[in-house]
């Protein structure tokens, strides 16, 4: 599974790093990333998707 955060939709509302802290954080602007050595296959991350108020991050099967 790949996970794309669209740096230019994502509006800092950190809904993803609290739905999946192991795979999400936010940097210092306050903005969604992935942490370093993240598990794309967490379970928590296409809950974090649906949890995005902007629909900033998609996650797609290979």
């Amino acid at each position: 599974m790949s996970i794309h955060i669209d740096h230019n939709r994502c509006v800092g509302a950190g809904q993803c790093s609290l739905t999946a802290p192991r795979v999400f954080t936010q940097d210092d602007d306050g903005y969604s990333d992935l942490l370093p050595g993240h598990d794309p296959d967490d379970p928590m991350v296409r809950e974090a998707a649906r949890a995005c108020p902007v629909r900033a991050i998609t996650v797609r099967e290979p």
